[in-house]
């Protein structure tokens, strides 16, 4: 038997802007699974970065807000305070997160706000040409680093489920990889706990994904997920790093 494709409610029938073998158009189904399966569509709201998501909201039906360079967390920290009964999350880059939004991310975990960010991990700048990132891993070319990103020079990767787990009030941390139909499955299962952690009001929850960059990597797709499971999961180890029922 033919296998038939349902399409979510919650994801609008277009076409993406994404490149061959991203994995952000994954990650948007899957949110889209999880909100209809919740049954939460007319009470979320979503947080768009800058970035290659930047217009995310082209491609979810529910309520969307973009927000300055870095500052998702910012606002969705002043859109769920002043609407409790919403179900607010955040979808951000390594460069919107890990580097001009450090500070909101920090002080959002560090206060248990209550909402839900999805951060993905490629480990390069995607949308502005394939600029080393936060997260590119040691020894990783990109454009700035043609010779290979130096710790002596450029620093080390910095690792965000790992920092975010150190908070009092983060609830839950999870980093996953999209590398395979069981990574996906995984990437699932983190998500939904992530956004069951905002309704049950438990407080700031994360999960990290490792995503492939096909372009920027200079990779095949095929190859871009095995370097996502392999080389990127070496430096950033999938696993559960904070969990409030455990």
């Amino acid at each position: 038997m033919t296998a038939v494709y349902q399409r979510p409610k919650t994801l609008i029938d277009k076409v993406t802007h994404y490149c061959a073998g991203c994995g952000h158009g994954t990650v948007h189904r899957i949110i889209a699974e999880i909100i209809d399966e919740l049954d939460i569509r007319e009470r979320t709201i979503g947080m768009a970065p800058v970035g290659c998501a930047v217009v995310a909201y082209d491609y979810f039906d529910i309520d969307m807000c973009e927000a300055p360079h870095g500052r998702t967390p910012a606002v969705a920290t002043g859109i769920k305070r002043a609407l409790p009964d919403r179900v607010v999350f955040s979808y951000q880059g390594d460069g919107d997160l890990a580097a001009i939004g450090t500070a909101e991310i920090i002080h959002a975990a560090n206060r248990g706000e209550n909402i839900t960010v999805i951060f993905i991990n490629n480990a390069v700048y995607g949308m502005t040409g394939g600029q080393m990132a936060p997260t590119t891993p040691d020894g990783a070319t990109t454009t700035t680093t043609p010779y290979g990103r130096d710790p002596q020079n450029e620093g080390c990767p910095i690792r965000v489920a790992e920092m975010m787990a150190g908070f009092d009030r983060v609830a839950y941390c999870e980093r996953v990889a999209l590398d395979s139909p069981a990574g996906v499955r995984k990437t699932k299962s983190a998500i939904k706990k992530a956004f069951r952690c905002q309704m049950e009001k438990r407080g700031f929850a994360i999960v990290e994904v490792l995503s492939p960059c096909p372009t920027h990597w200079r990779m095949e797709p095929v190859e871009a997920m095995k370097h996502c499971g392999g080389e990127m999961s070496k430096v950033f180890v999938p696993g559960v790093y904070k969990d409030w029922e455990k």
